[in-house]
């Protein structure tokens, strides 16, 4: 890292912490700088025994012992975990709070652990399980460059981060990066079941469209051109993909990744009101 490191703690110890740990420890960062704590033990082991890093079943007594708190719980425990921080943690404003949960507001922690915290909201997708995430990130006003620099690093670990001006633009970001992979998913086993209704086997079909998929996302990484350009590029006037591509657009793709990010974004504000 090129940040200070700091002590780090981990409350819950789910997939998504074992990848932002697993990538943080991959890209350098000391191991005996990380906490982790979680009610099973067979995570902690998997974690103390791959990492080398400090493990726990007390979230308090590792926040307490942190300079950077992130809460890595489902949001319905998030109340009641951050209840029990603020009454066995002393200190909470001297610390850097991160959420990775999904759903809950900056101002609703603030109700959860006191006005005077300083908070980073992060939303990871799953591809971030592979190290290929996308993490979008917000801040509030009491958050230094220093804190920001440092959470990009350490989330930089599985992938690439972005930071956005406020939180209804995270919702967004949520209803593409976060539920995008789903959205890809849906159409490549679309993809899959063409191919298979025309005579591959299952595996076969399967094989063509992920590399397919992946061939073409790590073209539009490295071109500068335009997506709309790309795709211009693989259909030639008259053939054959022209004419698929013309299904495409009959049925409006458009239009339908329109309203399926809508939706999304809907269904964000709506689980906001829930907590």
């Amino acid at each position: 890292m090129t940040t200070s490191p700091r002590k780090i703690a981990f409350i819950g110890a789910g997939n998504m912490t074992q990848s932002i740990v697993g990538g943080m420890v991959k890209s350098g960062y000391p191991s005996e700088l990380i906490y982790v704590s979680n009610p099973s033990q067979p995570k902690l082991d998997k974690l103390s025994s791959e990492l080398h890093v400090h493990t726990s079943h007390n979230n308090a007594e590792v926040a307490a012992t942190a300079d950077v708190i992130v809460l890595s719980v489902k949001p319905q425990l998030m109340a009641d975990v951050c209840a029990a921080l603020r009454a066995e943690v002393p200190n909470l404003a001297d610390k850097l709070i991160v959420t990775i949960a999904a759903g809950i507001r900056i101002e609703k922690y603030r109700q959860y652990l006191g006005d005077d915290i300083r908070m980073i909201r992060v939303m990871p997708n799953t591809p971030s399980l592979v190290g290929k995430g996308m993490s979008g990130l917000v801040a509030d006003d009491r958050v230094s460059e220093d804190d920001r620099s440092y959470i990009t690093e350490a989330f930089d670990g599985v992938g690439a981060t972005l930071w956005v001006a406020n939180e209804d633009e995270l919702d967004i970001l949520g209803a593409v990066a976060g539920s995008g992979p789903a959205y890809f998913f849906e159409f490549m086993a679309s993809l899959q079941k063409a191919a298979t209704a025309l005579g591959f086997d299952r595996e076969k079909a399967r094989q063509m469209v992920q590399q397919t998929a992946l061939g073409a996302a790590e073209m539009a990484i490295a071109s500068e051109l335009e997506l709309e350009d790309l795709r211009k590029q693989v259909t030639s006037k008259g053939g054959s993909t022209a004419k698929g591509i013309e299904v495409y657009q009959g049925a409006d793709i458009d239009d339908i990744s329109a309203n399926a990010v809508k939706a999304a974004v809907q269904r964000n504000q709506e689980m906001a009101k829930l907590f």
